[in-house]
């Protein structure tokens, strides 16, 4: 079936015409939008009680023009009616688990999520009276079992970050529906060229727009997108915690987006392509990608996902300190904490988590894994520097006595 995602991607932002003729929306770089009287005061005060989803703009913490572009165009990728913009990923998450729970509530979250979402969920929601389960990503049986008469969200991450683990969003939608629950799915890793998860019954999408739907490393933002009606709490919780994006990086998202399915099916293109060479090396003890028959989520990826995106992780056949010395080794990619733009980048996944061994093992990274995020570098290049940074691991191998 014919689905113009790309066409979307750059006419998404509301079909409007754009002030002053201006091709690109123009950044509204203002905190406050005034009224013309008191009677428009009025009026407006009248179509916010009527919760009027064309209601103009006050303050900017509120809503603002050319953050209102960017959400209509990510709302439109997704298939939903509504996204809402954040400041970040994690204030995405962290704003949305608050509107959907509240003390005495219970939720489910399935492991091998981000650990700064696992964090927040062991470490800070208990503080309100909020309880959770964590359960396997590939056991839905497990998901069941873990289910309360309290429990009132179900939460993923597909593929998740670093293992690329997926879950199977069918089934986990069907039990949130059984159980009167919601489900929330992070889909940052597949973004909706590989993976549309309301389309699969999920009630609310979040992404840390931040990565691959921004694409270019230079800002902060995240997104949630669903149903209007369930993003009406959401939306005042924003408001009162603040965490709404400013417009410039609402603009630079919005020209962003214009290239995501260009950019990530050549991401998805690219990461297959190294996963399968890494995989024939002798040096690397394991590789993480949802795309090799190899990886325990081979099936249930080729049923959800279109494409496996740009992110390999693997093993190094060594020690901390060996693949230290692979990732230095290499020349192409940056060392860094972040993924999904045009330039590659890739880190040591254990040292981001502590110097000490103990919290390193606590966090379930192995020392030797790399997770290695594919940018728009020539394919042929990339390869060939994993190979000579391999080899150059290798030759110091040989040398020990």
């Amino acid at each position: 079936m014919h689905d113009p995602l790309s066409t979307r991607s750059v006419h998404g932002d509301g079909g409007e015409p754009h002030p002053y003729g201006a091709l690109a929306f123009p950044i509204v770089q203002t905190s406050t939008f005034t009224f013309r009287d008191t009677a428009a005061v009025r009026e407006f005060m009248r179509r916010k009680a009527a919760r009027d989803p064309e209601l103009r703009d006050e303050y900017a913490r509120y809503s603002n023009p050319t953050t209102r572009a960017a959400e209509h165009t990510l709302a439109a990728l997704e298939g939903g009616e509504q996204a809402l913009l954040f400041t970040s990923g994690m204030a995405a998450i962290t704003t949305t688990l608050l509107s959907l729970l509240s003390s005495g509530d219970h939720l489910v979250v399935l492991e091998c999520c981000y650990r700064r979402t696992a964090d927040f969920v062991r470490n800070f929601l208990p503080r309100w009276g909020v309880g959770a389960t964590f359960a396997p990503v590939d056991r839905p049986e497990a998901w069941s079992e873990a289910v309360r008469r309290t429990t009132r969200v179900l939460f993923a991450e597909t593929p998740s970050n670093p293992y690329l683990r997926v879950a199977d969003l069918d089934r986990l939608a069907g039990l949130a529906r059984d159980c009167g629950a919601r489900t929330l799915v992070d889909s940052t890793f597949a973004t909706p060229v590989n993976l549309r998860p309301l389309s699969h019954g999920v009630d609310l999408v979040v992404h840390s727009a931040t990565k691959y739907l921004a694409g270019h490393n230079d800002l902060l933002a995240g997104a949630v997108i669903g149903r209007r009606d369930l993003l009406e709490p959401v939306a005042e919780a924003r408001g009162v915690l603040g965490g709404v994006v400013g417009p410039h990086d609402a603009w630079l998202l919005r020209r962003g987006l214009k290239t995501l399915d260009l950019r990530v099916r050549r991401q998805n293109e690219t990461g297959l392509r190294l996963a399968r060479f890494l995989e024939t090396q002798p040096a690397v003890r394991k590789v993480w990608y949802p795309g090799l028959e190899s990886h325990p989520d081979h099936a249930a990826a080729g049923q959800l996902l279109e494409g496996c995106g740009g992110v390999v992780s693997f093993e190094i056949d060594g020690d901390l300190e060996a693949t230290g010395r692979f990732v230095d080794a290499l020349q192409i990619p940056f060392i860094g904490p972040t993924l999904g733009g045009v330039e590659s980048i890739v880190q040591q996944p254990a040292l981001f988590v502590s110097l000490d061994p103990a919290e390193r093992r606590a966090s379930g990274l192995a020392d030797n894994l790399v997770r290695y995020a594919a940018g728009l570098e020539d394919a042929d290049d990339l390869e060939a520097d994993l190979a000579q940074a391999l080899e150059v691991l290798e030759r110091r191998g040989r040398r020990q006595p």
